[in-house]
């Protein structure tokens, strides 16, 4: 245990090194292999906390598995997270830990909008089949960033018949089934889990 403490110690060092050398828009997770949770979150703007599963638990990391990307993602508010993983092993060659650093594109997508009629188009980015297979974190921003784009609305400002449509819709798709679910969208949209039920409680009531 203690060699697994260590490393735990030092993965979490890590993180809080990277950011901060690089700043607020670099965030570092570090994901216990073990426990299927999220250990340590330095600078965490993904709306994700400790304990919060990690979705990884199914993940067969090969043995040359080291450093996995630079690959793309969503994040909750819509906005491209250039990101990089490192599996962390043990002694015995065992993936115990991973460092994700994930670098926010939002400035730059600014400047790529500024520039848009100058700016080649940029190539779908490939998202690594073994860290997306089970995120439904991932598919629930997309789907959430994608909704709130088609409004031309924010996430977290929502008014409320809004928020319950988008709720509705999640509901009726089987997103909040996921373990923690109504905890996320609650951090996604800026209220409290007790609003979420509240909201699905009066939409039931309708229909």
């Amino acid at each position: 245990m203690t060699g697994l403490t260590t490393l735990l110690t030092n993965a979490c060092a890590t993180a809080d090194a990277i950011v901060a050398l690089f700043g607020a828009r670099v965030e570092v997770v570090v994901h216990d292999l073990a426990s299927s949770t999220i250990a340590h979150i330095a600078n965490p703007y993904s709306q994700r906390d400790p304990g919060d599963p990690s979705n990884m638990h199914e993940i067969d990391f090969r043995e040359e598995d080291t450093v996995i990307g630079p690959y793309e993602k969503v994040n909750w508010d819509g906005s491209i997270l250039r990101s990089i993983s490192i599996v962390q092993r043990s002694d015995d060659g065992t993936a115990r830990y991973v460092i994700c650093v994930n670098f926010d594109q939002a400035d730059v997508q600014a400047l790529q909008r500024v520039a848009e009629a100058l700016a080649p188009a940029k190539p779908a980015g490939h998202q690594p089949e073994a860290l997306f297979r089970n995120d439904w974190h991932e598919r629930m921003n997309v789907f959430v960033s994608d909704w709130c784009r088609a409004r031309h609305t924010r996430s977290d400002e929502l008014p409320r018949d809004l928020r319950r449509a988008l709720l509705a819709e999640l509901d009726a798709s089987g997103a909040l089934a996921e373990r923690n679910a109504a905890s996320y969208v609650a951090r996604l949209l800026g209220v409290s889990r007790a609003t979420i039920y509240n909201d699905l409680n009066a939409g039931a009531g309708r229909s």
